[in-house]
């Protein structure tokens, strides 16, 4: 029976990295994945997803897995999304008819919530209708859990107010932990990028 899953985790956590590993294991024994992501997501390059480690592999983007058919789609062991945090509400339902009528299991990673600390669209839809939730955990300066995301500004100090995105801005975010998230603290070592 296929499942949908939601691997979340905070900036940093090799979200990317697992999903492209995800593909080369289903492809390594001779199953059809396809890869996904939202158009929104460019920072990549077109029709790709790269992790910060220096995996890449060519991906379609989502609405052109929407004009596929059904039947298409059945060929394929595996659904993997990338940064499903940009899925609408009603892209999430398309997953799930994916996996409920078409029996084809879904993987999607991304953000749970925003720099603010609010979820993304996307990410409370899969939240609420994923079949199973698993954390891509990484580590705050401090060595507790990062399971927030800070964007800081060119002087290094943590920023909450502005656009829930902002896209190729990956320079502009670090996981941490609740307490250095809600204290604004970047650590001791933090150097902010010379602007």
């Amino acid at each position: 029976m296929a499942q949908l899953y939601f691997k979340f985790g905070a900036m940093g956590s090799s979200k990317s990295a697992n999903a492209l590993m995800a593909r080369f294991n289903y492809e390594e024994r001779g199953q059809d994945t396809l890869l996904v992501k939202p158009q929104l997501d460019t920072r990549d390059g077109d029709h790709m997803v790269r992790s910060r480690i220096g995996l890449e592999h060519p991906c379609i983007y989502f609405h052109e897995m929407q004009q596929m058919a059904d039947s298409d789609l059945q060929k394929f062991a595996c659904i993997i999304v990338d940064e499903a945090q940009f899925l609408t509400k009603e892209e999430v339902y398309y997953l799930v008819h994916l996996v409920d009528d078409c029996n084809i299991p879904v993987i999607c990673y991304g953000l749970k919530a925003d720099f603010k600390g609010e979820l993304f669209p996307g990410s409370y839809q899969l939240l609420v209708l994923a079949d199973k939730l698993e954390e891509v955990k990484t580590i705050c300066w401090c060595g507790k859990k990062a399971a927030f995301n800070a964007r800081f500004d060119e002087h290094g100090r943590v920023v909450k107010e502005g656009a829930q995105v902002v896209l190729g801005a990956n320079d502009k975010y670090i996981g941490l932990c609740r307490r250095h998230w809600m204290a604004g603290d970047l650590g001791p070592d933090f150097k902010p990028l010379k602007g």
